[in-house]
């Protein structure tokens, strides 16, 4: 990447990061906090937890379309703003309905689709890859210091301070977007990060994708809910306080993400990633049917919660490289929203429906819940036919013409190792699908129209 790019994916990469450790960090300590606000019952902490899921599933797409014509930085800023004001709301409250309305407002700031169309503008064809690898990566370890921050900031400021900690890094990510990250030429459409309208269709009968987004849902929906037992189960049963939780979840994340390198390596190296997706969607299942059924040891609850993140870890790095995978080549941007917005709404149903089950049967309630989700899941997983091992690269080809793109579409699949290749002359962009163990992305080159490194 140019130094602008690295700029420009970095700095996004840091907005991102601001907004995930916000989200997440009250997930092992709100349960505690929720108990003593007026009205609270498992169903409502449920809700406040997963709230937020529900409006980010509906509204990040819009989100998108509406930075086409408003422009990026403006959209983000303004989602950005709403987040925060959502946290103050949330703060501020002393009814759970309040932080209901809250967590709903923190989702309706939804920018994520917009961050990834800003990263597009900033970034070249060839080089888009290394850049949203780069937020993707950010994301994931935002996710595993959120888990270990909140139970540490909940000792010292509690649930609602860490709400209005929550505002002020939404606050410094509109800061760091107008000093930090570059300003666009012009905002364009990208059909690798963008949902294309005329492509929903196509995404949606797609039934591999669909499968895909049923499995970032579950995923979700039992990581969310297992949050609603999980920290009551630690104090309760082997009786770790809320703010000295970190000393589990630390190692345990930890373990996970090692155990999860291996297994991606093998799943890609190999070509072994359905018997990967399956194991890994396997052993989700059985930690929730054991969760449910006996949870009174220490040791075998840290041995389930390892087992729990690596094959957490695995379908969270895992789901995004099989959707590149089976989306047509022109249409990455439309399946990717509609596996993000999935993913949303299943922390939603998780959050919601774990709180109705921890309210009936306690923690057990909740894991059966989770291991019922993960058994249609497993179900779902099983029957999925073997994913083509193919890598996408995008190739500017300039300003083409409807026949020039037919030649250029008819050139490039011609050559050995090619699956599919749509040239648009609209975005004036080959979108290639490809066999990396056959073919190199440098070997497309010819087609561009920008020296390298420009």
């Amino acid at each position: 990447m140019t130094k602008i790019e690295s700029r420009a994916a970095f700095s996004l990469a840091g907005i991102f990061s601001l907004r995930m450790l916000g989200l997440f960090m009250i997930y092992p300590v709100f349960t505690f906090y929720a108990k003593g606000l007026t009205g609270s019952t498992p169903t409502t902490i449920g809700l406040a937890l997963g709230a937020y899921g529900l409006t980010q599933a509906l509204l990040q797409i819009p989100f998108g379309f509406a930075s086409d014509r408003v422009g990026r930085k403006q959209m983000i800023a303004l989602g950005l703003l709403i987040f925060a004001m959502g946290s103050v709301v949330a703060a501020m409250s002393t009814s759970i309905y309040g932080v209901i309305f809250g967590r709903i407002l923190q989702g309706a700031g939804a920018v994520g689709s917009t961050i990834l169309a800003l990263n597009a503008d900033l970034t070249r064809e060839e080089s888009r890859t290394k850049a949203m690898a780069t937020i993707g990566l950010t994301i994931g370890l935002s996710f595993a210091v959120a888990l270990v921050a909140g139970p540490v900031l909940n000792a010292w400021i509690g649930v609602s301070g860490i709400f209005w900690f929550t505002a002020l890094l939404a606050l410094l990510g509109i800061v760091v977007l107008f000093t930090v990250v570059p300003h666009p030429p012009a905002a364009r459409s990208h059909r690798d990060t963008e949902a294309v309208p005329a492509l929903f269709k196509r995404v949606l009968t797609n039934t591999e994708l669909l499968r895909l987004d049923f499995a970032i849902f579950s995923l979700h929906g039992i990581l969310t809910a297992s949050f609603i037992a999980l920290p009551n189960l630690l104090v309760n049963v082997v009786g770790i306080h809320q703010n000295y939780q970190w000393i589990i979840y630390l190692p345990v994340l930890v373990l996970g993400v090692a155990l999860m390198i291996p297994i991606i390596i093998v799943a890609e190296a190999k070509r072994k990633m359905k018997p990967v997706f399956v194991g890994a969607v396997a052993t989700l299942f059985l930690t929730q049917v054991i969760f449910a059924l006996y949870h009174n040891s220490l040791v075998l609850i840290i041995v389930l919660l390892v087992a729990f993140f690596a094959a957490f870890n695995t379908m969270e790095a895992s789901l995004p490289s099989l959707i590149s995978k089976v989306a047509p080549a022109d249409a990455k941007g439309t399946a990717m929203g509609v596996y993000s917005s999935s993913q949303f709404f299943g922390i939603f149903v998780g959050g919601t429906i774990g709180g109705w089950a921890y309210g009936v049967d306690g923690i057990s309630g909740v894991f059966t819940f989770c291991a019922i989700l993960s058994a249609i899941w497993l179900v779902v997983a099983a029957t999925m036919p073997k994913p083509r091992f193919a890598r996408t690269h995008m190739v500017n080809v300039g300003p083409v013409s409807d026949s020039d793109a037919r030649r250029l579409t008819g050139e490039i699949e011609a050559m050995d190792g090619v699956f599919e290749a749509v040239v648009v002359p609209d975005d004036g962009v080959a979108y290639i699908k490809f066999d990396g163990k056959v073919v190199e992305p440098d070997a497309f080159s010819r087609f561009s129209t920008q020296p390298a490194g420009a």
